[in-house]
């Protein structure tokens, strides 16, 4: 048996980032770099409008007072996303939109909200000063600039930012192709009429849904009884068209637990068996490597649901990571402080689901909640983060602080 820490870390050690690939950046959303970024072009790509109002040369106004005041015709219209094909004649203003391209000439934009307009005309008691309200070209950045790093994993704000910069392919990791083998005699379809002795699947739905809300898709599920043939041939046919297999229930000591021993007898170099953690101990970890070279990560979880859930948030979640190449890909703890105290366990880690809220002074407080066993997931209707507590042989004291992640929701 090995630490939760020790077995987080083995991920890292044992898996191999997967291969890398070229594809349109539209279609890269929850991929990660494998290459760094950079803008293809300017940001802003041109001299431009940085409000509506209007444009003209500071220099004919210069003479301007409320004794002597200058009127300058309008002589253009410049709307968003049109260029601006002609210089802007000598003594005039043009109208002018955000974001709209600066004629030749035009030096400044006067907000629309202080222009005095009289029908085509505005009207000047003042100067106004040059290079007001203009977004130069490349003020953001150049072409060339540092966008993103190797290991970052693109979401919706990145992504966002590479199109906007003209960057029309990125160079990402393979999505991982996932296997998922659900296994038990006593499992049932959800909706099943129950029979004495059987239960429904809710680690199938809640393993599915938790991968496709992180992003992955074409995910294939299998079920398979409690029979040590029927399970060889379900495991190895996943190996063969997978990148990892996730696999709930027997994966313990039972007269029927056959996914470990199943798993190295098809060649599968165990990695660990057994993590300190508390729920989740009987954890599975190995490496499958084919004949010609493709790995194969195998992670048995437990079959009690609340186990399942923790080995998707904390292992799968890593060797994921690790798998696509993010830069960081171990759990980013955050830390608050406990409300109330609760009991540690002498030998494993426990994880503990509990409400996060923020007091009246920025702190994140911690709340217990009954029904932590691992068959049980009532809780997790108001639980919304995952709590860490150490081993040790006394209660972690109210007002402790410790290490939390959010449940997904």
């Amino acid at each position: 048996m090995i630490t939760l820490q020790a077995a987080l870390s083995a991920y890292v050690d044992a898996l191999q980032p997967l291969p890398t690939r070229i594809v349109p950046t539209t279609d890269a959303l929850n991929a990660v770099l494998a290459a760094p970024a950079t803008a293809h072009t300017d940001l802003p790509r041109f001299d431009q409008s940085a409000m509506d109002g209007y444009t003209l040369r500071a220099a004919d106004i210069t003479a301007a007072t409320p004794l002597s005041a200058i009127q300058l015709p309008i002589a253009l219209h410049l709307p968003a996303g049109r260029s601006a094909l002609a210089p802007l004649p000598q003594g005039t203003a043009a109208r002018i939109l955000t974001g709209a391209m600066l004629p030749e000439g035009a030096d400044t934009v006067i907000p629309q909200e202080i222009a005095n307009r009289i029908d085509n005309d505005l009207r000047f008691e003042h100067p106004y000063p040059a290079q007001r309200n203009i977004r130069r070209r490349g003020d953001e950045l150049r072409i060339g600039a540092h966008l993103a790093s190797i290991g970052q994993r693109i979401g919706p704000n990145l992504l966002a930012s590479l199109i906007n910069a003209e960057v029309d392919t990125v160079v990402v990791r393979a999505s991982p192709r996932i296997s998922v083998i659900i296994s038990g005699d006593e499992i049932r379809p959800p909706g099943a009429v129950l029979h004495p002795g059987e239960i429904h699947d809710s680690n199938g739905p809640m393993v599915a849904a938790l991968l496709h809300r992180w992003g992955y898709s074409g995910i294939t599920v299998r079920h398979v009884g409690d029979d040590e043939s029927a399970v060889r041939a379900t495991l190895a046919e996943a190996i063969a068209d997978s990148d990892l297999v996730i696999s709930t229930g027997g994966a313990s000591v039972g007269d029927k637990d056959y996914l470990p021993a199943v798993a190295e007898a098809l060649g599968t170099q165990r990695i660990f068996w057994r993590v300190a953690q508390k729920p989740g101990k009987p954890i599975f970890f190995g490496v499958h490597q084919s004949a010609s070279g493709a790995q194969c990560a195998v992670l048995a979880l437990p079959g009690n649901p609340g186990a399942v859930l923790i080995g998707m948030l904390l292992h799968v979640r890593t060797a994921l990571n690790v798998l696509e190449g993010l830069h960081a890909p171990e759990p980013l703890w955050q830390h608050g402080v406990l409300t109330e105290a609760v009991e540690r366990d002498s030998d494993r880690t426990r994880l503990l689901r509990m409400q996060c809220y923020c007091d009246s002074s920025g702190t994140m407080q911690l709340q217990p909640l009954p029904h932590q066993d691992s068959h049980m997931l009532s809780n997790l209707g108001v639980a919304d983060v995952l709590v860490r507590a150490e081993p040790g042989t006394s209660p972690v004291a109210a007002g402790s602080v410790l290490p939390w992640l959010p449940l997904p929701t």
